[in-house]
């Protein structure tokens, strides 16, 4: 199996009103989203997993849960945040959010874990 794009979505809405929403809820400790403590700080994407994400041998392309494309809704379901894999079989799940927990915010741990997975595939 191929590959060809790695597609991140996140457990946010991509309206200014649901940027908003998650931002409060996340300080004040009501929202989560794993995904978006391992790509971004408190305002803007992490450079660390600009770097990581860099070092990938796909894209790595990421959509929130109100602007995925549809075959990555299907995929995914209610699932999120999670991480699927466009191949050349169409689009399969590819780090679940119980995956996307243990590492913690941690960009290297996502880089390790994809690179793993992509070496199997």
């Amino acid at each position: 199996m191929a590959v060809r794009e790695l597609i991140g979505v996140y457990d946010a809405d991509a309206t200014l009103w649901g940027e908003l929403s998650y931002w409060v809820g996340a300080r004040l400790g009501q929202r989560h989203c794993s995904l978006c403590d391992i790509t971004h700080g408190l305002f803007t994407p992490k450079s660390q997993w600009r770097d990581c994400a860099a070092t990938l041998p796909v894209p790595f392309t990421t959509f929130h849960r109100n602007d995925q494309p549809d075959d990555v809704r299907t995929c995914i379901g209610e699932n999120l945040p999670a991480i699927v894999a466009r191949t050349d079989r169409g689009v399969q799940m590819f780090v679940t959010p119980a995956e996307l927990e243990t590492c913690h915010g941690d960009p290297q741990a996502l880089l390790e874990l994809l690179a793993a997975r992509l070496a199997t595939d």
